[in-house]
């Protein structure tokens, strides 16, 4: 099957699958506030963080915070460790009244954050294990100086004259946060919860080559604005045999300041996982990177805007379809690699298909098709 036959717009639905949102949610939070980590050295954390292009907002031997150049909250919260780990997820909601109607649908309470974040929490949990805060009335951090796109010269139109080109070899900086992908033993289970307590909707679906009809293997999803465009995707899911964290993606200016700050990172030892390419579900062009624990942390520019009235699109799986152009995805990114942690997820798959998850024998051949095709 061709990379490019099965685009967003051009497949959709088919009878009586999955609409893609919940019909009456909770709430409809409006972003993706920040993502929390811990982890085991802040100080290696924090230089790899200024080299990719966070700004550090607050340092302790206990808690780092890093923020994009918008406008908002910090981006991610990092607290020291006795191992390194992905804590969760913080949404925001569209305001406060919307925490005491997800606290008292949930049977959960409202608790204060901490007064250097400010504003109010409700802590939940998904069905495979996920946490997930949804927050509302935090501090907001001014804006930052951003990196401007530089002006460009495409085929008959010509806007630089009399002047060189040169993308300075710094740090990308990081605008803001754009989205988390994580994976679940349970997906449609926790697909299902995050739609109907988020009220966040679906883009695209994909589903395993051969088996449309078990439904879809990953979701994106992004928040409900109505008429107003949001990012493709603030969240992502995908099935497989561990409930962990995938990767989470940040923004940057234009696709200079990405290459160029792949370079800085490069000049620093860092390691690249996969890029430079543009992507098909969200269209964005993505370059990956590990962190010194082994995250996985894309730069990305020039991503798809929705607004509610788009349809989801599905498409199957295949790691040929993750990007319109650019290098094969690398073993590194596809998490093939040898190494700890894929030993860690063949651990995983041999639990997993012994437990009682949506991850069975038939599934398992559907994700190697996929890896492979």
């Amino acid at each position: 099957m061709g990379t490019h036959n099965d685009l967003h717009s051009e497949q959709g639905a088919l009878r009586d699958e999955h609409p893609g949102r919940a019909a009456n949610p909770i709430i409809k939070v409006v972003d993706l506030a920040w993502l929390e980590f811990e982890k085991t050295d802040l100080s290696a954390a924090e230089r790899f963080a200024n080299a990719f292009g966070f700004v550090t907002v607050s340092r302790t031997s206990e808690e780092l915070q890093l923020r994009g150049a918008y406008a908002g909250a910090p981006a991610v919260i990092i607290r020291h460790g006795i191992r390194s780990r992905f804590a969760g997820a913080a949404f925001r909601a569209a305001e406060s009244s919307d925490l005491v109607r997800l606290a008292n649908a949930t049977d959960t309470r409202i608790d204060a954050l901490p007064e250097s974040l400010g504003g109010a929490v409700v802590d939940l949990t998904a069905p495979d294990g996920a946490g997930v805060r949804v927050i509302a009335d935090t501090h907001e951090l001014p804006a930052r100086a951003i990196q401007e796109p530089l002006v460009l010269n495409t085929g008959g139109g010509v806007r630089r004259t009399n002047a060189t080109q040169r993308a300075p070899r710094v740090p990308a900086v990081v605008e803001r946060l754009g989205h988390v992908v994580l994976q679940s033993t349970r997906l449609r289970q926790s697909l299902d919860w995050y739609l109907e307590h988020l009220g966040l909707i679906v883009s695209d679906f994909l589903y395993y080559p051969g088996q449309r009809e078990r439904g879809p293997t990953m979701s994106f999803i992004r928040c409900d604005r109505g008429s107003e465009p949001v990012d493709h995707h603030a969240l992502a899911m995908t099935l497989g045999p561990s409930n962990r964290y995938v990767h989470s993606a940040y923004q940057v200016s234009d696709l200079d300041a990405l290459a160029a700050g792949g370079e800085h990172l490069l000049d620093h030892g860092y390691h690249r996982s996969w890029g430079i390419g543009r992507h098909i579900q969200g269209s964005q062009i993505f370059d990956y990177w590990r962190d010194p624990d082994g995250f996985l942390v894309e730069h990305f520019t020039d991503g798809d805007r929705f607004d509610s009235s788009l349809a989801p699109g599905w498409a199957p799986m295949t790691a040929s379809g993750l990007a319109q152009w650019g290098p094969p995805a690398s073993k590194d990114f596809l998490g093939i690699s040898p190494g700890r942690d894929s030993l860690r997820e063949l651990r995983a798959t041999a639990t997993a298909l012994r437990a009682d998850n949506e991850f069975d024998l038939s599934r398992l051949r559907g994700l190697m098709k996929a890896a492979t095709s």
